[in-house]
């Protein structure tokens, strides 16, 4: 059996859905959303003399378009960090993000990242937090009392195996005492920060997600020692 796609996440009643392209579908609102594309990073890093290959936008962008078209959601937010930095919105770039609802499909908004600070995108506003149904839309986790919190920023990954052996693998984490689920980064050139104990994390990895808790190959040692 193959590893599934999608993982399903309740939230008093809610459905919504963890899927391997790194993003949260909400099918009751055909909502679509996604934190952390940082266009544009290749070309920030090399004003400053660092060379990076620049065909990480195309793979972000069209992994995107093969999301929504798949979908076709009646909205898609970007929680944040469309962009990487000023430096990097060529007119290349700009063209992309103005044509980019037409090639979705549907309304593209964007809730403001610390990335787009100081920055002017034609045609797409900045938005502060906001509600949409339950759950409660930020770029930085913003926990919110009475609706789910889902944000980016933090770009989550898991710690999986040891040693040589290791992989930081891109995940969704939820933290239950605050209800608050983060997104892995959608970017294809973005990095990622371990995440706290206590969260409940699913892991995205060879185009499934996986449910995964912290500790699981010690104890399966320690299991196989006492066998």
């Amino acid at each position: 059996m193959n590893p599934p796609a999608a993982a399903p996440f309740h939230w008093r009643g809610h459905r919504l859905e963890l899927l391997a392209e790194k993003v949260l579908w909400d099918p009751q609102q055909g909502l679509l959303l996604l934190a952390d594309l940082h266009l544009g990073k290749a070309e920030s890093f090399q004003c400053q003399g660092i060379p990076l290959p620049s065909d990480g936008d195309a793979a972000t962008l069209n992994a995107l378009l093969a999301v929504a078209h798949r979908l076709q959601p009646r909205l898609v937010v970007v929680l944040g960090d469309l962009i990487h930095s000023r430096l990097g919105l060529t007119q290349e770039l700009r063209q992309k993000l103005a044509a980019l609802p037409s090639l979705l499909g549907c309304p593209l908004r964007l809730i403001g990242g610390n990335h787009e600070r100081g920055s002017w995108l034609e045609g797409l506003v900045q938005e502060p937090s906001l509600t949409m149904g339950p759950l409660w839309l930020s770029h930085a986790p913003e926990p919110t009392a009475g609706r789910l919190n889902v944000c980016g920023h933090r770009h989550p990954v898991a710690l999986v195996g040891r040693g040589a052996d290791r992989l930081r693998l891109p995940c969704f984490a939820y933290d239950p005492a605050l209800e608050q689920l983060v997104l892995p980064s959608f970017g294809a050139l973005t990095g990622g920060y371990p995440c706290p104990d206590g969260e409940a994390l699913w892991l995205v990895a060879d185009g499934a997600v996986v449910s995964w808790k912290p500790g699981r190959e010690a104890s399966s040692r320690r299991a196989r020692r006492v066998a």
